[in-house]
């Protein structure tokens, strides 16, 4: 056993090697192109405040694991193994982690959106305020 300690950005790296990690552009071309999964792992006073990128599901980092596991009885219909999906938070730390955790349930086709909803707003890309998320 390794006494070895990480710290949060070892961890964040880490899933960053592991994952597909997508520009804005690439992210704005997989929604335009249909057939993918958006989802908003930010906690919901950060969705109130910031707004969403429009279509997203919202699920809370937190609860991203019990949601798109089908086995369990929080499951999510959004949440498909096999479906395209792309995760986002504030600025791709937290999403990054997610969507190697999804990796780990047997998640074949996620990816994140590196730099998150930051890097989305900076380039002038739009948001929902009003969305009807639900977490």
């Amino acid at each position: 056993m390794s006494t070895e300690q990480s710290s949060v950005q070892d961890l964040v790296a880490d899933a960053k090697s592991r994952i597909r990690n997508l520009t804005t552009h690439e992210v704005a071309e997989r929604i335009a192109a249909g057939g993918v999964t958006l989802i908003d792992i930010r906690e919901p006073e950060e969705v109130s405040r910031d707004g969403v990128i429009a279509g997203a599901v919202h699920a809370p980092r937190g609860m991203i694991e019990f949601y798109a596991d089908p086995a369990s009885p929080y499951h999510r219909a959004e949440f498909s193994p096999a479906g395209q999906t792309i995760l986002y938070c504030a600025s791709g730390g937290r999403s990054a982690l997610a969507a190697r955790a999804l990796q780990d349930l047997g998640y074949t086709d996620v990816a994140h959106l590196d730099g998150g909803l930051k890097a989305w707003t900076a380039e002038g890309r739009s948001v929902t305020v009003h969305a009807s998320v639900r977490a």
